[in-house]
């Protein structure tokens, strides 16, 4: 990760990670609300100012990694080779992820990665941030498909559908690792799951819960 890196460029991105490790242990600990920035600053051994310097608000100590995947999805429909459909291309780009045990597409179950995603859920500020980048991610994803000539409103639709599959996933992912299973052991299912997910896109969903 650091390969090619000034040593000025290596030290910035040390203390990065050390105030987000800092603010997440603290967080854990104590809660979101009750962590003030300066003690995060005195747990990293950094002054109050660097911590504004790395991070605009005390949300980016938490969600600043999520923040980094908001355009994943837009960009692999954009460097999608020819002849290949948009969702295939999001449905490759998670079942790597999974493979990978990204934690972008929940299937990291690094102790950290579990203490950030439950101080999310926990903490009604950060939910909601962590919604508004879903609809970015949609956004951006619409603005990638309009490029391409579709008309505006029907790409809203497809990008509505995908990304909203993709959520579910990550969902189910994120559900079992927080119960205390291990990646491993649900990579295999949760990558059956979203094959299934995405086939009910590509077929339609006309014959989908007909009533009997």
């Amino acid at each position: 990760m650091t390969e090619g890196m000034s040593l000025r460029e290596r030290k910035k991105l040390q203390t990065r990670h050390r105030l987000l490790a800092a603010a997440t242990e603290l967080f854990a600990e104590r809660g979101f609300d009750k962590v003030s920035v300066a003690e995060i600053a005195e747990a990293a051994e950094v002054s109050k100012m660097t911590v504004f310097n790395y991070f605009a608000n005390k949300e980016d100590l938490v969600l600043s990694p999520m923040e980094e995947h908001i355009g994943d999805v837009a960009r692999v429909v954009r460097e999608r080779a020819p002849g290949r459909s948009a969702l295939v291309a999001v449905r490759t780009q998670f079942l790597e992820g999974i493979e990978r045990r990204d934690p972008s597409v929940g299937m990291s179950d690094l102790p950290v990665v579990l203490q950030v995603r439950r101080l999310i859920q926990e903490t009604p500020a950060l939910l909601m941030r962590a919604h508004s980048f879903s609809m970015r991610s949609f956004e951006l994803l619409a603005e990638a498909l309009a490029e391409e000539g579709h008309e505006p409103a029907i790409a809203r639709i497809a990008a509505a559908q995908l990304i909203g599959t993709r959520n579910s996933l990550i969902q189910a992912n994120h559900a079992r690792l927080l119960a205390g299973e291990p990646s491993d052991a649900i990579a295999p299912e949760a990558a059956a799951l979203a094959v299934r997910g995405f086939a009910l896109l590509a077929d339609g969903l006309g014959g989908f819960a007909i009533r009997k």
